[in-house]
């Protein structure tokens, strides 16, 4: 897992990709240009966050990020500029599919979800193919090679049945083998489904909803054009809009809280009076990689770790009150972090 998560949005164009990415970011790339992938960065909203800010005062506070990756809107049947547009993500972390709702000519974002996912494995079988055809035009193979053409051949008739790479049962030096080609069809998915400003139904909503279930696809609702409309209030107008639409959070928070989630990623907290932050890690990650997360010396010099739990904390109101209940732990290098942990690490690294 990279240091910062990383998502790419995928449409087809017309299907307001660009205003989702707008929404995340923060930027203001004009929805015409379609012809580079633009980057940005985002936040993960965190109301724990919020509050720790609240209690320790610190001249910084820094939520965790994602890195959004927005590439030009697909054409169905450009089966070149698909290929081209899509090689722009193959290292990303996370694949959004971004659907339409409104255009005016029957809109069908189950149709265009099946279409995403075909496009996705028809580009990653030409990525197969061309592959074995070097792979069969090169010397006398050796048994690596071999091994490789082997797997290769498995994925290309697995992706024939139009069934996905994460799909396929792997061992572990196989899964290795894979990551190094960036596969899109081995990646997470999740859906935003981009709505009408009245936030209409819209057809086969109900099939699109199984169908994204028993593909784990989670789904994610949202209107663009209003979110949009949101941001460019103040932020104390901004609350009381929201407010009488009954909105108790917008869409594109949803968003980025669904994608940190669906890559099994939790939080844990530094605090203090120089700043308050969230730090990202893979679940079940041992106490001495996340010191590794602020700095490659407190995990090699690790001691041990002083550890509460934020929900302790919002309870007692101090770190004191969170001491006298004696919920206030020491843990090792082995203890697994747990989401809402706040932790104080411990450590020596000696002289040089």
């Amino acid at each position: 897992m990279a240091t910062n998560l990383t998502a790419g949005l995928v449409g087809f164009t017309g299907s307001g990709k660009t205003t989702v990415f707008n929404l995340l970011t923060g930027q203001t790339v004009q929805v015409s240009d379609r012809a580079r992938t633009n980057v940005g960065m985002a936040r993960v909203p965190d109301p724990r966050v919020d509050l720790l800010s609240t209690l320790f005062k610190p001249r910084r506070t820094v939520y965790a990020q994602i890195q959004f990756s927005d590439v030009p809107g697909l054409v169905p049947d450009n089966r070149a500029a698909a290929a081209q547009f899509l090689s722009g993500i193959r290292d990303v972390d996370l694949l959004i599919y971004i659907l339409n709702s409104f255009a005016d000519d029957c809109p069908d974002p189950l149709r265009d979800l099946t279409a995403l996912s075909v496009e996705l494995l028809l580009v990653d079988m030409e990525v197969v193919e061309r592959r074995l055809e070097r792979i069969r035009g090169g010397k006398k193979p050796t048994p690596q090679l071999e091994e490789e053409r082997e797997l290769l051949t498995r994925c290309l008739s697995w992706l024939e049945q139009e069934r996905r790479l994460d799909s396929l049962e792997l061992d572990p030096a196989e899964k290795v083998l894979l990551r190094n080609f960036g596969f899109l069809t081995d990646k997470p998915v999740m859906a935003v489904v981009n709505l009408d400003e009245a936030g209409r139904s819209y057809p086969n909503r109900r099939e699109l909803t199984a169908y994204a279930a028993a593909e784990g696809i989670p789904v994610v609702e949202l209107c663009g054009r209003m979110e949009m409309e949101i941001n460019q209030l103040a932020p104390e107008d901004r609350a009381a809009f929201m407010a009488d639409l009954g909105i108790e959070e917008s869409g594109i928070d949803r968003v980025a809280r669904e994608a940190y989630r669906r890559l099994g990623l939790v939080s844990f907290f530094t605090v203090g009076e120089d700043e308050v932050k969230a730090w990202t890690v893979q679940a079940g990650t041992h106490a001495v990689r996340a010191a590794g997360r602020i700095h490659s010396d407190i995990e090699r010099g690790f001691i041990r770790a002083e550890v509460y739990h934020y929900n302790d904390l919002a309870e007692s109101g101090t770190v004191a009150a969170v001491r006298e209940k004696g919920r206030f732990r020491l843990e090792g290098k082995d203890y697994p972090v747990k989401d809402g942990d706040i932790i104080n690490f411990r450590f020596n690294v000696g002289k040089k």
